[in-house]
């Protein structure tokens, strides 16, 4: 039976772990916060963003000589798939679910009888599809996500779609992410780049507008 004094030390033990994680909670929370705001403050703008693209793909085919990276090359023979997961785990289903995404996604475009192609962008889905999936990466970047994404992070991965593109390795191109909804809650989201996706909604609400692009 342990003496009181091996108590009175386990109960300092205790109280001092518990210090150091309350000072890890706070740091944490304010982590949270941050991203939180800077994932809310770039939704409008990527809304707007892909309403204005989405109304002009639904005005031009690739037959009027519109641009490639808008209208498509008019074929859907090869898809690359662009999955976006984090670099580390331990946050639910964040990781889980895109790989699942990713997985179901390939199955049905083979069975169609597409070539597939990957863009691996985060170490969970990139390790978890390796052994399966692995042949058909063009490239697995890690290392780019975090509290301090700039713009040429996102720069380097468009250049890696566009070169591919330009180069005629595939026709379509698909971004596979978690879309914010709250810190707790994300919809796993399927996105066509390549054509741009036409949204009827958004192609009404810009019908009276005239872009130059």
């Amino acid at each position: 039976m342990p003496s009181l004094k091996d108590l009175r030390n386990r109960i300092d033990s205790v109280k001092s772990t518990r210090k150091i994680t309350s000072a890890m909670k706070m740091v944490a929370a304010s982590k949270l916060r941050r991203a939180q705001d800077q994932a809310e403050a770039g939704k409008p703008y990527a809304e707007r963003m892909g309403g204005i693209l989405s109304s002009l793909a639904g005005r031009v085919t690739f037959e009027n000589g519109a641009p490639k990276l808008l209208a498509g090359t008019g074929k859907e023979d090869t898809y690359l798939i662009v999955a976006i997961t984090a670099d580390r785990g331990l946050c639910g289903g964040f990781n889980g679910s895109i790989t699942r995404q990713t997985r179901n996604e390939v199955a049905r475009l083979h069975g169609e009888g597409k070539t597939v192609k990957l863009l691996m962008v985060g170490r969970k889905s990139a390790d978890a599809l390796r052994r399966e999936l692995g042949d058909a990466y063009i490239e697995s970047l890690e290392g780019i996500q975090g509290t301090s994404v700039a713009f040429g992070d996102a720069a380097s991965i468009g250049d890696t779609v566009r070169t591919g593109f330009e180069a005629g390795e595939f026709d379509v191109c698909t971004v596979i992410f978690n879309k914010f909804k709250s810190a707790i809650s994300q919809e796993v989201t399927l996105k066509k780049l390549i054509p741009a996706e036409v949204d009827e909604t958004a192609a009404a609400d810009d019908s009276g507008v005239s872009y130059e692009y």
